[in-house]
């Protein structure tokens, strides 16, 4: 799942969950926002918490990894 957002800083991200998050508990999910350099996590329970950043081939590494799985 690679979606791709256009912003020009942090506070701009645009997060979004995964269409195969569990909808019984929408809350138990982490979240994505696409920026150019980088794809940033996070988890839905503590938006302001902290957040992961990974290089856009990283990522689609790691998902492409995931759906073997």
């Amino acid at each position: 799942m690679i979606r791709k957002a256009s912003v020009e800083s942090a506070d701009e991200l645009v997060w979004f969950k995964s269409s195969f998050s569990d909808n019984s508990n929408p809350n138990d999910c982490v979240e994505v926002a696409v920026a150019p350099a980088a794809v940033h996590v996070r988890d839905s329970k503590n938006v302001p918490g902290p957040q992961l950043g990974v290089a856009p081939t990283a990522w689609a590494a790691f998902v492409a990894y995931a759906v073997e799985r």
